[in-house]
């Protein structure tokens, strides 16, 4: 969910004060974006720790926290670029940028061959989200109201496109559990159902982002207490998203490439790496963005960034990793482990619950992160 902007370009007062903006302005003004942004000093530690052959450890550790700060500063850039944009265009570019992090880091670990652990980061995008990030905005935000409120209608719809997206799930995960019953293989035919699956989860986003930014904006518009002006220029935005991708592509080939280490040395599996810690990487940013909408009252901002952010994982991060996969020959399918497939669906309950009465509580919050606790504690243990 985006805020309502309305082009800023050729407008009065507005363009008047971003005519102002100059590289030096600019850069700082991305610099003291956020607090964040101290932690870019890992930025050449952690390159210099990889390129010297340090234990995998080492390597991922600094480049699992430098890339929490060009994640940040990615979707800093990437909003700068939607202020000029208008809110229909700069929706979408928030949309398509947004999980831009967690695409970069998918894309690489299925060209490793890591499948499990592309499908688990997934998995784990989706329910850090909807679990933990949600249970925060109702926790910080319900400590000191009774209740918050929400528009009903936006988060229910929200909350029925992620029903799809579990459904996407379950249909491959009875196929296959129906093809050993037969003592058939499934793995061509999953493939088949995960590639057509696929191009059907795009439509069906293509269509949610006409139902969201056109046909029915008005449920998701947040009140804007005042038009907000570019503090970068066009030309300084565009550069530094494409240098920032590029460093976090290149940080997510030393994260991803020290992962086996990882899992050899603490004595974890691949799958709770997937789950629990790499969503994080990308998320951290967006995470605290959402926690701090919910502490200013602002709930339908602050559940739209948890909840949208989960649909774009399920909707078209997923199905964009599953079409490279096919077009790369790496067998990238809709089909996880039936306790993977249980536990999203049982989440996805859990959450339609809460949210459809319009109203949370820091009760509801501790429900959703007690829930998200038994389900970290759970791949924990995993065998």
């Amino acid at each position: 969910m985006s805020l309502e902007r309305e082009p800023l370009l050729g407008q009065g007062t507005s363009s008047s004060a971003s005519s102002n903006v100059t590289f030096l302005s600019s850069f700082k003004a991305t610099a003291t974006s956020s607090y964040i942004n101290v932690l870019t000093v890992f930025v050449p530690i952690a390159l210099v720790a990889s390129l010297l052959d340090c234990s995998d450890t080492v390597v991922f550790t600094l480049n699992f926290i430098a890339i929490v700060p060009l994640a940040k500063l990615l979707g800093f850039s990437t909003e700068e670029l939607a202020l000029r944009c208008g809110s229909t265009w700069g929706a979408l570019l928030n949309a398509t940028f947004g999980n831009a992090v967690e695409l970069i880091l998918g894309i690489i670990a299925l060209k490793e061959g890591l499948i499990r652990v592309v499908q688990a980061s997934i998995l784990g995008s989706i329910l850090s989200n909807i679990l933990l990030v949600l249970g925060l905005c109702f926790f910080f935000g319900g400590i000191r109201r009774s209740e918050q409120t929400f528009n009903t209608t936006a988060a229910q719809t929200s909350s029925s496109l992620l029903a799809v997206t579990t459904l996407s799930l379950l249909v491959p995960a009875a196929f296959n559990a129906l093809a050993i019953e037969h003592n058939e293989k499934s793995s061509a035919g999953l493939l088949k159902i995960s590639h057509g699956t696929a191009i059907i989860l795009l439509v069906v986003y293509i269509l949610s982002l006409i139902f969201q930014l056109k046909t029915h904006k008005h449920l998701y518009e947040d009140v804007v207490e005042e038009e907000e002006v570019p503090k970068t220029t066009l030309v300084f935005s565009a550069v530094s998203l494409v240098v920032i991708a590029a460093f976090v592509s290149l940080h997510a080939e030393f994260l991803v490439g020290a992962i086996e280490g990882v899992v050899s040395s603490w004595g974890i599996n691949e799958t709770f790496v997937g789950i629990i810690l790499m969503p994080l990487v990308g998320n951290a940013a967006e995470h605290l963005s959402s926690i701090t909408f919910a502490i200013k009252n602002k709930m339908n901002l602050s559940i739209g960034i948890a909840i949208s952010s989960s649909l774009q994982i399920g909707l078209l991060v997923t199905p964009i990793l599953v079409i490279i996969g096919w077009i790369i020959d790496k067998p990238m399918t809709l089909f996880f482990e039936n306790f993977e497939t249980v536990i999203l669906l049982t989440s996805v309950l859990i959450v339609n619950y809460l949210i459809q009465d319009g109203r949370s509580n820091w009760l509801e919050g501790v429900l959703l992160l007690a829930s998200y606790a038994i389900i970290a504690l759970a791949f924990f243990f995993h065998p």
